[in-house]
């Protein structure tokens, strides 16, 4: 009796891994980095981009970074509803273009506000975030989803680039 508590406890503790948990891991590397770069760029104050235009180039970024987050979001949300998954239902709208539009988003939103601000260690702690979820989260994401979806996400992987 005993045991079988312990067993249903240690399951209730240490299921499998979640894509979700997964992602949110990722995001939270994105958002650590962007405070701490904000904290380091408040101290230090080193500029970088001189040109007033760079300014109207980082909201430009800002925004189609925006839009690429809620697209791929949208996106996202629909494939959910789908009973058989074909190859077909990986490749739809920014899905088409990178399997981490998402990613490419958050990537883009803190290098757009680094612009804006002309804060040199929120741009340097943007592409540490990105080589962080890229080589660490982002290759268990996609272990997961061959895991989960197996063929036709293995096809999808070898037409889309990360």
């Amino acid at each position: 009796m005993c045991y079988n508590i312990d067993i249903q406890m240690e399951n209730k503790y240490f299921k499998k891994p979640n894509i979700h948990k997964v992602l949110a891991h990722s995001y939270a590397v994105y958002l650590i980095l962007f405070l701490v770069s904000i904290c380091l760029d408040f101290v230090f104050r080193i500029k970088i981009l001189s040109s007033p235009v760079m300014i109207e180039i980082g909201f430009f970024v800002l925004i189609l970074a925006t839009l690429l987050i809620l697209w791929a979001q949208k996106t996202s949300h629909d494939l959910r509803k789908i009973q058989e998954v074909k190859m077909e239902h990986f490749c739809r709208g920014p899905y088409c273009y990178t399997r981490s539009p998402t990613h490419w988003g958050l990537f883009f939103l803190m290098l757009g506000f680094g612009i804006i601000a002309n804060a040199f260690f929120t741009i340097i702690c943007t592409i540490i975030a990105f080589l962080i979820t890229r080589f660490i989260f982002l290759d268990k994401e996609e272990k997961m989803l061959e895991q989960k979806y197996g063929a036709p996400y293995i096809e999808y992987k070898k037409k889309v680039q990360l």
